[in-house]
């Protein structure tokens, strides 16, 4: 599940060229690249939830939402030992995660060597934290743990757990305990790394990173390239000269 960076970037050029924008640099190509495919991995979750609240049931409601929740599975991570620094307060940092991590699905905690994973709830931080924190019917257990996700400027994503985990080694599950996350992952960002050579850039396939969107965004990433470089085009025109411009690249490599 990938999308070549160097075929998508010389399509955004050619295209850009026939609509006479100019050359596009491949450092304003490496940040365009990286914003659409931000805005398209964040429309996956948007469009999955009108489509979840929309009333229907036939094959095609059936099949639109099948079809974004395969392409959100492939960011999906389960059961990912935390390697975990605890603060002076018992906060559990993600220092090892925060780039990746996009959206926290599940938190699951062991609390003695060998001992079940229990499910933890997720808190709203403020006044149901002193509730949950005061009541002795609401008062957490290591059966029924419960969590306050917080930001930090400094040091990411922390989670203050009760009851208190007793972390000392997160990968093996014979020590005091673990912390252990699902979660879905960010995109990595896409590059268009390059050598010069007679003053032109060439890519440099070793050191670039591809899309990591599903083979059928080729054509929206394209798109949205364009747009955020000021290229305005049609998307019907868009895909008649893509497809163009992808046949032509087939002859040439059969050549």
């Amino acid at each position: 599940m990938a999308v070549s960076i160097d075929r998508v970037y010389q399509k955004v050029l050619a295209l850009a060229n026939k609509e006479q924008r100019g050359y596009i640099t491949p450092q304003e190509f490496n940040l365009f690249a990286d914003h659409a495919q931000m805005e398209i991995f964040e429309q996956y979750f948007y469009d999955l939830d009108q489509f979840q609240r929309a009333p229907g049931n036939d094959v095609t409601y059936s099949d639109r939402v099948t079809n974004v929740e395969n392409k959100i599975s492939y960011f999906k991570r389960y059961d990912d030992n935390v390697s975990s620094i605890t603060s002076d307060f018992g906060d559990v940092m993600l220092e090892d995660h925060d780039e990746n991590i996009y959206k926290l699905i599940a938190l699951r905690l062991r609390y003695q060597p060998g001992g079940s994973l229990y499910v933890a709830e997720e808190m709203q931080v403020g006044s149901e934290q002193f509730l949950y924190e005061q009541s002795p019917l609401a008062r957490s257990t290591r059966k029924r743990p419960i969590y306050w996700k917080r930001m930090h400027l400094s040091r990411g994503i922390s989670l203050r757990i009760y009851p208190r985990p007793q972390i000392s080694d997160p990968y093996d599950s014979s020590v005091d305990g673990a912390v252990v996350i699902s979660y879905i992952k960010t995109p990595v960002k896409p590059n268009w790394s390059y050598v010069v050579i007679n003053d032109k850039p060439l890519y440099n396939s070793t050191n670039g990173v591809d899309f990591e969107l599903h083979a059928s965004e080729e054509t929206e990433l394209v798109y949205r390239i364009l747009a955020l470089a000021g290229v305005a085009i049609e998307k019907p025109q868009l895909v008649q000269t893509a497809a163009g411009l992808g046949a032509g690249q087939i002859q040439q490599e059969k050549q």
